[in-house]
C-alpha cells in the first residue's frame, strides 16, 4: 500500500456488505485476535489525526483493538463515553469507535451543529437487536391491559437502539450502564413499585439480586415471543422487576466448567467477571464488576496476585499487558471478542480521518428529533444519578 494511497473501499466493507472475512477483519470468532493491520497505516492514521487537530475528539470504547486505541483521546466504558460526549461542546466532529448504539447516544447528548461519526455502520449489537421498539411497545400494551402499567418504571441498558431509549424516557425511565445499574434499579424503585428491564436480563437479575437484595422469585422473565411475555397475569403481579429476554452473545458464554476449570488448574486463582454473565457464573465469582471496575481492581490488586478475567477478550489482553507483574488468565479460551466492536479497525479509522481531512463527513450517526426528544430525557436522568 503506498503511503498516501487512499484506503481501498472495496476491501473495508463499509457498509457490512459481502462475507469476505480476508478483508473484513474481525468477523470471525476462534478466539484469536486478528492480526494487526498494515502498519503503513499507522503512519497515515497519525497524521490525519495531527491534520485534524482539536476539530476532532476520538472516543474509544475498552473492547476495541489495541490499534484503535492508541488513537483515542479518551477511553472508557459506555458511560464514561456518554459523559465525555455530553461533555464535548465545543468539538465539532466526534468519531466514536464503539458501537452503533454508542453512536446514538452521543447524537442525543451533543448538540446539533455537532457530527458523530462511527467508522463503520456494520458494527451492532446482539443483545441490542434482541429488543425492537415494536416489541416493547406491544409489551407496555399488554402491561396496560391488565392494569399495570402505572406501576412499571422502564429501566433500560445502554446497550439498546435509540427508540428503545425514546419509550424509555417517554414513560418516566431512566438509562443505566453496568456501572450504575444499582443507582438507577434504586432510583426507578422510588418512582413505581415494578421495574421493567431492558434488555439484558442477566445485568438486571444480578443487580436486582446480589445489589439490592430482592430474591430470584422477585424476577420473572418476560419473552417478547408469546403472549403477555410467556407469563400469568398472577406471576407478573407478583414480580418487582420484570426482565426482558435478552443477552449478551459474549459474556452470556461464560459457564461453571470454565470458573471450575481454572480454578483447578491455577490454585490461588481470583475469579473475576462482567454482570452481564449468567448469574451462576456471578454468584461462583470472587468479584463482580463493570468495565472500569475490573480494570481498577486488577491495576489495586497485589503484585503477584492471579486473576481470571470473564469479560471481552481485546479488554482482559490489555489489562494483561498493562499488569506485567500480575498473572491474567482468560477465563474461556475458547470464547470469541465482540465481534461487532472488532468492525472498528484501523482501516475503517484511517478513511473516517482522512475523509474528514479532506473535507468530507462519512457514516454520520444522525438520531431524528422526534426520538432524540426522549431518549435524551433517559440518558440526562441516568447521568443525574
Amino acid at each position: 500500500m503506498r503511503e498516501n494511497a487512499p484506503v481501498n473501499l472495496s476491501d473495508l466493507l463499509l457498509l457490512g456488505q459481502g462475507s469476505d472475512l480476508a478483508s473484513e477483519r474481525g468477523v470471525s470468532c476462534d478466539g484469536q485476535l486478528p492480526d494487526a493491520s498494515d502498519p503503513q497505516l499507522v503512519a497515515r492514521a497519525r497524521a490525519a489525526r495531527k491534520a485534524l487537530g482539536s476539530s476532532v475528539l476520538v472516543l474509544g470504547h475498552h473492547y476495541q483493538r489495541n490499534e484503535v486505541i492508541e488513537f483515542a483521546d479518551i477511553t472508557g466504558d459506555s458511560f464514561k463515553l456518554a459523559q465525555e460526549a455530553a461533555k464535548a461542546s465545543g468539538v465539532e466532529n466526534i468519531i466514536f469507535c464503539g458501537v452503533h448504539f454508542m453512536a446514538e447516544s452521543a447524537d442525543i447528548l451533543t448538540s446539533d451543529k455537532q457530527k458523530v461519526i462511527l467508522p463503520d455502520l456494520a458494527a451492532g449489537c446482539s443483545m441490542a437487536d434482541m429488543a425492537t421498539a415494536n416489541q416493547v411497545t406491544k409489551c407496555w400494551d399488554e402491561l396496560s391491559s391488565i392494569g399495570l402499567a402505572q406501576e412499571v418504571i422502564p429501566v433500560t441498558y445502554m446497550n439498546s437502539s435509540a427508540a428503545i431509549k425514546s419509550f424509555t424516557g417517554e414513560h418516566g425511565g431512566t438509562i443505566c450502564t453496568s456501572s450504575n445499574a444499582e443507582a438507577a434499579m434504586k432510583w426507578a424503585f422510588t418512582q413505581g413499585s415494578k421495574i421493567l428491564f431492558l434488555p439484558d436480563q442477566h445485568l438486571g437479575r444480578n443487580t436486582a439480586v446480589l445489589s439490592l437484595g430482592l430474591s430470584l422469585q422477585d424476577c420473572v422473565l418476560w419473552n417478547p415471543w408469546k403472549p403477555l411475555g410467556g407469563l400469568t397475569e398472577e406471576q407478573i403481579k407478583k414480580a418487582k422487576v420484570i426482565l426482558w429476554r435478552g443477552h449478551c452473545s459474549v459474556h452470556g458464554r461464560f459457564s461453571i466448567d470454565s470458573v471450575n476449570e481454572i480454578r483447578t488448574r491455577v490454585p490461588g486463582v481470583q475469579i473475576l467477571v462482567h454482570p452481564e454473565c449468567t448469574h451462576e457464573v456471578v454468584q461462583a465469582a470472587d468479584r463482580v464488576g463493570s468495565t472500569e471496575k475490573i480494570i481498577k481492581i486488577v491495576e489495586q490488586s497485589p503484585a503477584g496476585s492471579k486473576w481470571a478475567i470473564g469479560t471481552e477478550l481485546n479488554l482482559v489482553q490489555r489489562i494483561s499487558q498493562n499488569n506485567p507483574d500480575k498473572e491474567i488468565y482468560f477465563l474461556d479460551k475458547d470464547i470469541c471478542y465482540c465481534s461487532t466492536m472488532n468492525r472498528i479497525d484501523l482501516p475503517h479509522l484511517v478513511w473516517a480521518m482522512e475523509s474528514l481531512v479532506s473535507g468530507t463527513v462519512v457514516n454520520q450517526i444522525r438520531v431524528a428529533p422526534e426520538v432524540a426528544k426522549y431518549s435524551k430525557l433517559a440518558l440526562e436522568r441516568m447521568l443525574a444519578l
